[in-house]
């Protein structure tokens, strides 16, 4: 039996069956990215653990905005792309063959220096988000905040805006949200990653804005929740979509504006501009909530210098949304769905050298130089542990874990055995010692088979349906 814990890692189960090649072992290779700051601190973490594993690349990526990573993609000047805002048609003209491969889920948070309010918490509503950064509220102490902030003295203290001054998806994500909530913003300023800001001053990166919040007093800005963690910042509980609370920046809600989005969305190799998950319903949703993507061309010889650099620029890339992923939420990026890696998975496929693909079917090209997941029926493959671990300890939920179950007996990855029912208890608690189980088969304290008798319970008691 074959299973899985989460829906998160159906994708990484997935690469057993479509494993891209590591070309030759012996020799060095370089491969460049650049664009979006916003997935920088979750790449540059990639950059060391796969390099760790593999010695013989050296990854290089550029933080530089997903303005000049599109631009470096169309201009076949780095191997891979990054960007927060999916091509624009104008875009994909350019570069056809391109392939949109979602990497990670942030979010961008309302950060703010106020000397007097040490603390994040600050709750703004759409409405004055937009406003602040129209130049309309000038000052913390304005009616407007005053009114959403009755236990919190805010002073009366001029508002200094800090905005990117470079092409962002940053900047497009939150521009986009407040063209959503504001129609006079909508009128006056649009959305984009370069916008003509009605106020305040300019910083490079997210770094930049970051570092003139920081540094000014009475500044507000806009960045990604990252680097406010990173800085210890303080950032504002932002009003959600439903107009029925504030909602806080974290893992939990910016995956629950995530949710559902999965079965809408379009293939790699499709255009993907329009889509968003910005200002999602949901009582618990962030609403300056997005995916974050890779760009790849399609014919691979455009933009690497020979075969062999190009397969391993895919192994790269099929490394990040899938192995790569157990490392996002430490640096508080939500991973991406199974069925968002199988949309990343399926575009690599697409992938050619010269019309020789890279990545094909179930057979790979050339033989992985490392230990691969074992297939043999009746075993969990080790590398789940991560993911048994996270379970137990209650970082991922029921919800996920039993879709995840659901998903690879439709899939016929799980083979049953024993007696199934045939519905689900719809709204059935997990047990706790089967959560026990888990956490003790990550530590080595059970085997695999007690564990996968864990699981086969959840099936055959209806937990789970068939």
């Amino acid at each position: 039996m074959k299973t899985i814990l989460t829906t998160t890692i159906m994708g990484i189960l997935l690469t057993s069956i479509f494993l891209p090649a590591v070309a030759n072992a012996q020799s060095n290779f370089n491969i460049s990215g650049a664009g979006a700051t916003f997935p920088f601190p979750l790449i540059d973490l990639w950059r060391v653990k796969y390099t760790e594993e593999h010695q013989n690349i050296s990854v290089n990526y550029q933080s530089i905005g997903s303005g000049g990573g599109v631009k470096q993609h169309i201009e076949n000047t780095v191997n891979f792309g990054a960007t927060d805002a999916p091509l624009t048609s104008k875009e994909v003209d350019l570069a056809p063959d391109s392939l949109t491969i979602p990497e990670a889920i942030g979010g961008v948070t309302v950060t703010y220096n106020i000397p007097e309010v040490p603390q994040s918490g600050l709750k703004l509503t759409s409405k004055n988000v937009a406003d602040i950064f129209l130049g309309k509220i000038t000052k913390w102490n304005d009616p407007a905040l005053v009114a959403d902030n009755p236990d919190i003295k805010l002073p009366n203290k001029q508002i200094l805006v800090a905005h990117r001054s470079d092409g962002s998806g940053t900047t497009h994500v939150f521009t986009e949200y407040l063209d959503i909530v504001s129609p006079e913003w909508h009128e006056k300023v649009g959305f984009g990653k370069s916008v003509p800001w009605p106020a305040g001053v300019g910083g490079a990166g997210n770094e930049g804005v970051a570092n003139i919040v920081k540094s000014t007093p009475y500044g507000v800005g806009y960045v990604e929740l990252a680097y406010v963690m990173q800085n210890k910042m303080t950032y504002a509980d932002v009003e959600n979509a439903d107009k029925t609370a504030f909602v806080t920046p974290s893992l939990e809600t910016m995956a629950a504006a995530a949710k559902g989005a999965s079965a809408t969305l379009p293939p790699a190799h499709q255009k993907w501009d329009g889509v968003s998950i910005n200002n999602a319903p949901g009582p618990n949703s962030y609403p300056i909530t997005s995916f974050t993507y890779l760009l790849l061309h399609q014919n691979l010889e455009k933009a690497t210098k020979s075969k062999e650099q190009a397969q391993e620029t895919v192994n790269l890339i099929k490394w990040m949304i899938t192995d790569g992923q157990k490392y996002s939420a430490d640096l508080l990026y939500v991973p991406i769905p199974a069925e968002v890696t199988k949309i990343g998975l399926d575009g690599l496929s697409r992938v050619t050298y010269n019309g020789e693909k890279l990545f094909v079917g179930t057979t790979p090209l050339i033989e992985e130089n490392t230990q691969q997941p074992s297939s043999e029926q009746g075993k969990v493959p080790s590398w789940i542990k991560n993911n048994a671990k996270w379970w137990a300890e209650k970082q991922i939920g029921d919800t996920d874990f039993l879709s995840g179950i659901q998903f690879m007996i439709q899939q016929k990855i799980i083979l049953v055995s024993g007696n199934p029912q045939g519905s689900s208890q719809a709204n059935a608690p997990v047990p706790e010692w089967i959560r026990n189980n888990a956490g003790w088969w990550a530590d080595d304290q059970i085997s695999e088979d007690e564990f996968v008798k864990a699981l086969e319970f959840l099936i055959n008691n209806g937990i789970v349906r068939v």
